[in-house]
């Protein structure tokens, strides 16, 4: 009986992503320090327009953090140097508050509260995850960046967000 309400709600869940927009298509994200520890975890989602992102982290220095997405699926501790730039197949410049358009790697800031918490919520328009050339999961992969300090939202190319302190690797599910 429970194996059949799993299989149910397993149904009810792509129905609904489906009536939703979406493909159902999946991604998980392990976040790592540079030391190797865990500390947190990010769930992609085909959308209607885009790909959601949901990130929720633990132990991490309180304050306003940058995020961004990178064009390489690869986090080689200890400056996680070899996930690229971040994602930008349009070309465009960084940050939403750039005249010439952002990167599509561009997420809003990631706020962690005193007790090294927090979550983030967004859309990526535009994106799929997939191989095309809009797509997070090409032959090199991509990478979810968390940065030392907070995006300003306008300076070429990481919006002045510092270090890279924590890094992981969009994997499908």
């Amino acid at each position: 009986m429970r194996r059949f309400a799993l299989i149910c709600l397993l149904g009810l869940s792509s129905a609904a992503t489906m009536a939703a927009g979406g493909t159902g298509k999946m991604a998980t994200v392990e976040l790592k320090s540079a030391d190797g520890k865990t500390v947190g975890t990010a769930h992609l989602m085909s959308a209607k327009d885009g790909v959601s992102v949901n990130v929720s982290v633990k132990g991490l220095a309180a304050g306003t953090h940058g995020i961004h997405l990178h064009t390489v699926g690869s986090c080689q501790a200890p400056d996680f140097a070899s996930a690229g730039a971040h994602w930008n197949p349009g070309h465009k410049m960084h940050g939403t508050e750039n005249p010439q358009g952002s990167h599509m790697g561009d997420l809003p800031n990631l706020v962690v509260k005193a007790d090294g918490t927090g979550e983030l919520t967004a859309t990526v328009k535009g994106a799929h995850l997939d191989a095309t050339p809009m797509g997070l999961l090409d032959s090199d992969g991509s990478a979810l960046v968390i940065h030392a300090a907070p995006d300003d939202y306008k300076t070429d190319p990481s919006g002045n967000s510092g270090g890279r302190i924590a890094c992981g690797v969009v994997t499908e599910s």
